[in-house]
């Protein structure tokens, strides 16, 4: 079933409709960086502005009425080239949330509660500039939002616009490193964005720990 069909089927079954009904507002949302040593836990909330067409599986095209276009698709599946080409468009044309969650909050709470900070952060980011009414959420965890919603595992291969929140918190979460990187260069965190490389294993046992890093992790 196409997703805007599926989307559509999610307004009717959970939102109380207008007189006339108004149209749905869809939001995907997808994190960054569950699983790494060190650095936070980023999450986007996206509102695509146009339908997509599909150019394979799992992946499509975007192709907004300024004349911008990109690539969609499962953040982890594309190169580094093309997640920034498409975050360039996504944070041009689409209406989106960013919410970050450091380290020492995940030690305090958990990796699984600050995901579910970080992901709320990002949709009342969003609701500012525009309130969606339905939420599409990446994976099989069962976040609470106070917006109806839905988790969709393999969200990311499988409905765009959490494809497109995949690619804006994975470039944002690598920016973040990479400024990192400058400021403790002797962790490597520009070439594994903090996540466990032989690399940086090294490194911890050379250098300790620093405040980016997730001391339950480690």
């Amino acid at each position: 079933m196409p997703y805007y069909e599926r989307s559509r089927i999610y307004y009717r079954t959970f939102i109380i409709k207008s007189n006339p009904p108004a149209a749905p507002i869809i939001a995907g949302i997808d994190e960054a960086g569950r699983g790494p040593l060190a650095g936070p836990v980023v999450a986007a909330a996206c509102i695509l502005p146009c339908p997509v067409t599909p150019i394979g599986e799992g992946r499509w095209q975007l192709k907004a009425e300024r004349g911008a276009g990109c690539i969609v698709g499962d953040s982890k599946q594309l190169s580094a080239r093309q997640r920034e080409a498409a975050f360039s468009v996504l944070d041009a044309v689409c209406v989106h949330g960013i919410g970050i969650v450091d380290a020492p909050i995940i030690d305090r709470v958990g990796i699984l509660e600050a995901t579910q900070l970080a992901m709320q952060q990002a949709v009342a980011r969003l609701a500012k500039r525009c309130k969606p009414t339905y939420l599409l959420v990446d994976g099989r965890d069962r976040f609470w939002f106070d917006v109806p919603h839905s988790s969709v595992i393999r969200g990311d291969s499988l409905e765009p616009a959490i494809a497109a929140a995949s690619i804006l918190a994975k470039v944002t979460r690598d920016r973040l490193m990479i400024e990192a990187d400058a400021v403790f260069p002797h962790y490597g965190f520009a070439r594994h964005k903090g996540y466990g490389t032989p690399e940086h294993r090294e490194a911890m046992e050379r250098h300790g720990l620093c405040v980016l890093h997730r001391k339950t992790f480690c």
